[in-house]
Parts: C-alpha cells; structure tokens; sequence
C-alpha cells in the first residue's frame, strides 16, 4: 500500500526529534546530534506515485525512503549519484522523478562489464545493466533525465572531479570491503564531490568488527567510518531510520536469508524471517570538508 503524504509528513516529524546514542562495532557510541528537517512534499509526492513498481512500493516500511534522504540532506537540485542501483531501481524510481522536477541531475552508477575481473561478472553485469536500461525505458517520461555512467569497480571514476554534490551507496560497503576495493571506492566518492558534499551510507549493520574474510553481508559502523575517515570525510551524523532490533544478524545464510532475498535453507520456516523483515541497517551521513 502506497504511504499517504500524511503519514509521511508524521514520520517526518517523528525523524526530526535528536539522534540517540547507538552501538557501533560493539561499543557504546554518541551520535551527533541532528535535527531532520519536514519532508519535502515533491519528494513525498514521487514515494506515493502509482507509477512505482508495486513490489518496489511494498518495501517503503523496510526501506523509509522519506526519512532516509532527507536525514541525507538531499535536494532536487543537486548532482546525485547512486552508486549500484541494481536491475530493480528501488532507488531510481524516486530519485529520478523527484531530481528530474526540482531541475537537479540524478547519475546511476553502474558497473563496468568490460572491466569485470571474471567472465560470469562480465555476463551478470551486462545482463543487470540491460534490464536497467529495459526497465528505464519503459517509462521515458518518467526517467528520460537519467544519466547512466559504467564504472569499473576497481578503479572507479564516477565524474569529473568536485562535480557531484552528493553520492548516495545503500547495501554496497560488504561486498567492497570483502573485495578489498573499498578503499578504491571511498577514494573515488571523495574525489567526485565537490567541498562540501555529501556521502549518504546505508549499510547492515554487525555488532562488531567482521574480518574480510567472515563477511556475510554485515559489517560494523567503525569498519565503514574508519574507511570513510581514512578518505578524507568527515562523519557528520549517524540516524536509526533503518535500524531493525528484531534482527540479531545469526542467519545460516548471512543478510539473504532475510527478506527481500529470502534465500532460506530447505526444510526451513520462511515465515520466520518474514517477521524479522529487512535487515538491521546504520544510516551514516559523511561530509567532505569545504577545505
């Protein structure tokens, strides 16, 4: 069911109240204090639209895409790049619209296959990339202001340098960290910003520090600040927007046991996970220093 612009406008007020103190990396940890200001009614307008794919809509109550971009600071206005929209453009369906509106530029960066390191990424990006672009398509008015730019994991490049006023990564910083091209990644983000942009993170969320090699989807909030850090940003809030108690982070198959995946064992209870719902997630806003 699509969210009325009057339970958005009450989430958002409920989003406005200070930021608590929550754990990271297993230690108690003081959060910066932050106000999140009343949703913008564009924004709450592109969420409602009939035109999102039903099945994308039914994940507003795992994914709060209101509270999450407006504790992000994004405007319509602004250069935006999301880095790794996936096939299914959960993100792009918003973003796109609401950016195209405000007479902002909003980038989809997608991998490069020509620069993947073994043929079935070669084969699983293009084919990702080709239902992306089906899926655009298929909607020009919707989506004919979408820049997609292909960039190379490993040495990516998402723009001319200072010319993206925020870079936005929901669920990416595991499979970088345990590719070891993490710090390749923050570099890029960092470069592509202008002083004073914006680096928005959404991430699952483990109680302590994962070694590389045990990462299972989750990672800790001193893993990814301590990358962010060492790029040169600086970590200006951190929000519960997306954080999930009910998820204790202990599933035979990592975060894809959980929904949307639901990648459950044979034999067991898939309704399980269903109650749990999407997984425990930090919500980090970064912010490149002016100078």
């Amino acid at each position: 069911m699509r969210r009325t612009l009057l339970s958005l406008a009450l989430l958002a007020a409920a989003a406005a109240l200070p930021l608590a103190a929550h754990t990271s990396g297993g230690k108690p940890a003081a959060a910066p204090a932050a106000a999140v200001p009343a949703v913008d009614p564009a924004l709450a307008a592109a969420i409602a639209a009939d035109t999102r794919t039903p099945a994308n809509a039914a994940r507003d109550r795992f994914r709060h895409p209101a509270e999450t971009l407006t504790f992000f600071g994004i405007t319509p206005a602004m250069t935006v790049v999301e880095v790794n929209p996936g096939s299914g453009a959960w993100w792009t369906e918003i973003l796109a619209p609401w950016i195209k509106q405000g007479g902002g530029t909003y980038i989809a960066a997608i991998p490069d296959p020509a620069a993947a390191t073994s043929e079935r990424a070669r084969e699983y990006f293009t084919g990702e990339n080709a239902k992306l672009r089906e899926r655009l398509a298929g909607q020009p008015a919707k989506f004919d202001a979408v820049t997609l730019r292909e960039v190379s994991a490993a040495a990516p490049v998402y723009g001319a340098p200072g010319s993206a006023d925020a870079v936005l990564t929901f669920r990416n910083l595991h499979g970088w960290i345990r590719n070891d091209i993490a710090d390749e990644q923050m570099a890029a983000f960092f470069a592509v910003l202008t002083p004073g942009g914006v680096l928005g993170v959404e991430q699952h969320r483990a109680s302590a520090d994962v070694p590389r090699e045990q990462i299972n989807g989750y990672v800790s909030e001193a893993q990814v600040i301590a990358l962010a850090e060492a790029a040169g940003f600086m970590l200006e809030a951190r929000s519960e927007i997306n954080a999930n108690p009910k998820d204790d982070r202990d599933h035979p198959n990592g975060v894809w046991t959980l929904p949307p995946t639901l990648n459950v064992p044979a034999g067991e209870d898939k309704a399980v996970y269903e109650a749990i719902g999407e997984s425990d997630r930090m919500t980090l806003r970064f912010r490149k220093p002016k100078a």
